[in-house]
């Protein structure tokens, strides 16, 4: 063997991957069952049909997103059907700890992989947008979604520093922005600044414009970026809600976009359009150095001579006691 094939060798036998996988797929709205079932047929195929040593589902997964839904909205009002149409959906939404997460828990110590799962959290009267964690020792945490978008903000409270956490999984260190959180640029410095390498991105933002927003952090954050968005069709609500968008079964309420991006911003699988489906792609763990060479933007091409960023870890309790 000559030097230079010995080389390529070590090279090669020394090379660090992980297989990733990213969900697009909708819930039964309102069908806490049916949602929770769902989301472990499909993490279960990833690990066991796809290799998946991480898997990625979308924004509000298990507890549902109500797109095309107005809640009996105006300004200044509120109607009766708004009201019930909340109990509803609060009655959907999970308890963090509680059985869904246990379930999710003890699958993830089955098939002895990584998991991100959107979900919506119930704590008293008020509804969270969730990421929840989970490994090959079972339920590892969350992150509350810091700013619910737009109306949103009559469903979602707004959860705090407190739940931001980066799961270090022994191969690389995952952390979750959820949907339009990752265009807040101090949000994203802080998560690069924990490390993040695996930027996993739950959302229902199906736009084209998404796409150069994952591709622009993948660059900027030198991660590999797992954006999972969900697929929802009319039919996939029930038959007594009338979203703005029409009643006819197939039409499509949120359309996908689901990607795998590399820390160089390289287009690894995706996006996914037009239908369901889960998307993998090997990631070579060395990439995250390379891509780092000549830009950390927290490290060797950050000024902390002329920018600082204070980020508040607390949790903001509405009522303190004893």
């Amino acid at each position: 063997m000559t030097p230079s094939s010995r080389d390529t060798a070590a090279t090669s036998s020394s090379s660090r991957t992980l297989t990733a996988a990213v969900v697009q797929a909708a819930a039964p709205l309102f069908d806490t069952p049916a949602a929770l079932r769902r989301a472990e047929e499909l993490i279960r195929e990833a690990v066991r049909e796809r290799g998946a040593q991480v898997v990625v589902l979308p924004e509000a997964f298990v507890g549902g997103y109500p797109k095309g839904l107005d809640f009996g909205i105006t300004v200044g009002s509120r109607t009766p059907a708004g009201r019930e149409l909340f109990r509803r959906y609060h009655a959907a939404a999970i308890a963090v700890p509680g059985p869904e997460v246990d379930a999710l828990a003890a699958l993830s110590r089955e098939l002895g992989c990584h998991a991100v799962v959107g979900a919506v959290e119930r704590r008293g009267g008020s509804l969270y947008c969730v990421a929840l964690f989970f490994g090959p020792d079972g339920y590892l945490g969350l992150h509350r979604k810091l700013m619910p978008t737009a109306a949103e903000r009559y469903l979602w409270g707004q959860g705090d520093g407190s739940t931001l956490p980066v799961i270090d999984t022994g191969a690389a260190r995952l952390g979750s922005a959820i949907c339009w959180e990752n265009y807040m640029p101090l949000f994203r410095t802080a998560m690069y600044a924990k490390g993040v390498d695996l930027w996993c991105a739950p959302t229902v933002d199906d736009r084209d414009a998404w796409q150069a927003t994952m591709r622009h952090i993948a660059l900027e954050g030198r991660c590999f970026v797992l954006s999972a968005c969900q697929y929802l069709r009319r039919d996939g609500l029930p038959a007594d809600l009338h979203p703005v968008q029409g009643d006819e079964p197939d039409t499509v309420l949120i359309g996908g976009g689901s990607l795998i991006v590399s820390p160089l911003g390289e287009v690894l699988a995706g996006p996914l359009r037009d239908g369901e489906g889960i998307l993998t792609a090997d990631l070579d763990l060395d990439e995250l150095t390379r891509a780092r060479f000549d830009f950390d933007p927290v490290g060797h091409y950050a000024r902390p001579d002329v920018f600082s960023l204070r980020v508040d870890t607390s949790a903001r309790a509405g009522v303190l006691g004893e």
